[in-house]
């Protein structure tokens, strides 16, 4: 610390000399394979649940109905509450671990609560992949939803806090990057081992392996962050990272800026609580409204039912590959565009837009949909088929390089330190929560509403637009220590929430004694 005996914090508006260092870069994408495991384990139960071997073993009501002939609508043949519960019970499982990931991520660190999460990850893989009956088959989705709880928790907060804060949007959308791609591998090996009988099924739930020991071996190599580690009293071992991983002496300025952060966080006894204080409002209703907002949007139903829509184009037995494939690798590729613009063009500009491309391609969807259910005919058109397909695409990458990634980075990035730990965990339960509810309720929803789905998740497309154009601040190249002075205290409407109370000056008061030399 600087003569006198206290941290002096960087003047607001400053930039920290940081330089791309490969340890950053392989930090980075190391953790980020946690969203391979979470996309891999997204994408590998929707092919697993129409395969006939499983069904036949675990949902023999399902295969039934899925193979009566006459059926009158492609939208109720899922339409079961214990296949859908099997999908749910891994986010119901992540809802509740990301509570115990609080804790570790606060009191043990970022890295250790994501080897934490491969651990479960492994152990989920082992019990899904042997399973025997559907007791096992649960056990094992619930565990991955442990591993699914404490790596999102931990993995955006890892990758906000290492990386500098010029590109620091780009490197936490790796994060979601490798959702998509995790994705689009389950979806790919899932056409393959569909073709295996009668345990193609469990090939595919088995090869979540291969994620999930990347992940485990990752965590037994990064460092952790300076923040953790200086927030966890260990000043000479965070100066030494935060040295290593800006790859310049010249670290002061940062240093003393995290240090400060971490007396005030450590006037915080009680995080949770911390959270609903005034001061921190903004954070907490931006978090939890970007969570919901992003379950919203409809992808489940885009992606559900892309199968379907690829059938109409003649596809037939390999409509879904077709559909993983196509709607997978714009999926990818957009989220690549994301990392490219996010700290270019910023991340209001990319939810706007996004909102603008995503309400219109589901308005056209429902209305050409609704079209062919009043018409009473089997298949779309050929010309109208490839324009829906179009659509579909236009939607996929829309949600890619906007509320996908960013439903994660921007929570991530908004809270102090003395609330960051407990506010990502709140962001993981509420975006784990609606996934369940969306996930639990989606096929019969699908089943009812039919085509005016998309209509319903256009209404919260534009809700959500709105939203963004009004209250939602840009976070671009700012400090992650520095949001409260450079962005909430000078929003029109949220600087109302940050005035000084009597509580901060006191704890200002007794801070300063505390960290006295």
């Amino acid at each position: 610390m600087p003569a006198g005996g206290f941290s002096v914090a960087a003047p607001p508006g400053t930039e920290f000399e940081a330089k791309i260092t490969p340890i950053v870069v392989v930090s980075c994408i190391m953790a980020a394979t946690g969203g391979l495991m979470f996309g891999y384990d997204v994408g590998v139960s929707g092919g697993v649940t129409s395969m006939d071997d499983f069904l036949i073993k675990f949902f023999p009501k399902v295969y039934r109905k899925k193979n009566e002939p006459g059926l009158d609508s492609n939208y109720c043949k899922y339409d079961n509450q214990g296949l859908q519960l099997f999908t749910s019970s891994l986010y119901l499982a992540g809802l509740i671990a990301t509570f115990f990931a609080s804790y570790t991520t606060r009191r043990l660190g970022r890295r250790l609560t994501m080897l934490i999460a491969g651990i479960f990850f492994i152990i989920g893989v082992i019990f899904n992949g042997a399973a025997q009956n559907l007791a096992m088959l649960i056990v094992g989705r619930i565990l991955l939803g442990c591993g699914v709880g404490f790596a999102n928790q931990a993995v955006p907060l890892f990758l906000s806090e290492i990386a500098p804060t010029r590109i620091r949007g780009g490197l936490n959308i790796l994060f979601q990057l490798n959702v998509t791609i995790g994705i689009l591998f389950a979806n790919l090996v899932n056409y393959g081992t569909a073709k295996i009988h009668p345990w193609g099924w469990r090939l595919s739930l088995s090869l979540a392996g291969i994620p999930a020991v990347l992940l485990t071996a990752g965590a037994l190599f990064v460092v952790d962050t300076p923040n953790s580690l200086i927030e966890r009293g260990r000043l000479e071992e965070g100066k030494a990272v935060l040295r290593k991983i800006r790859g310049t002496d010249n670290i002061e300025p940062e240093f003393n800026e995290i240090l400060e952060a971490s007396r005030i966080a450590q006037q915080v006894k009680h995080p949770f609580r911390n959270l609903i204080k005034r001061r921190n409002i903004p954070q907490l209703t931006i978090a939890i409204l970007l969570q919901i907002f992003q379950q919203f949007t409809g992808i489940n139903a885009i992606m559900f039912y892309a199968p379907v829509l690829f059938n109409t184009l003649g596809f037939k037995s390999d409509a879904s590959l077709y559909s993983a494939v196509i709607t997978g690798a714009v999926n990818v590729l957009s989220t690549v565009v994301s990392i490219y613009s996010v700290d270019r063009v910023g991340r209001r500009m990319l939810l706007l837009e996004a909102g603008v491309q995503m309400f219109l391609s589901q308005v056209v969807i429902s209305v050409i949909l609704g079209i062919k259910v009043t018409d009473h005919s089997d298949n779309l058109s050929h010309g109208y088929a490839v324009f829906v397909v179009v659509m579909v695409c236009t939607f996929v990458s829309a949600f890619a390089w906007s509320w996908g990634p960013l439903g994660w980075l921007i929570p991530s990035e908004t809270f102090p330190l003395e609330t960051r730990s407990a506010g990502q965990s709140i962001t993981v339960c509420v975006n784990l929560l609606f996934t369940f509810v969306i996930a639990q309720a989606f096929l019969s929803m699908l089943c009812h509403l039919k085509y005016a789905i998309f209509a319903f998740f256009s209404g919260w497309v534009l809700v959500m637009s709105v939203f963004v154009l009004f209250l939602l601040p840009e976070t671009k190249n700012v400090p992650i220590e520095e949001m409260t002075e450079r962005v909430w205290k000078k929003h029109w409407f949220w600087k109302r929430f940050m005035d000084d109370d009597d509580d901060e000056k006191i704890n200002e008061m007794n801070g300063a004694k505390q960290w006295e030399a």
